[in-house]
């Protein structure tokens, strides 16, 4: 899952080197952080959210596959 959401992220962005993702697994849930340049949020999130939204649903197809849930968070930097 973390390599996908890694794909999907640098695919949209300016700056694919600023990407990290960082992977938290559970017993039957994972969380992935996801974090990029400042400059690439507007990028990653989308107007309205409908980017965000979009990767949401294909890693949560992705994970239904195998029997998980995967909750992606999107991490502003300060």
């Amino acid at each position: 899952m973390k390599e996908l959401v890694q794909y999907l992220a640098k695919s949209l962005v300016n700056n694919p080197d600023a990407v990290e993702v960082k992977e938290t697994q559970g017993d039957t849930a994972s969380v992935l952080e996801l974090k990029v340049a400042k400059e690439d949020l507007g990028r990653i999130i989308g107007k309205q959210g409908r980017t965000a939204r979009s990767i949401r649903t294909i890693l949560n197809a992705a994970a239904s596959r195998a029997n998980r849930k995967v909750v992606l968070e999107i991490v502003e930097e300060k």
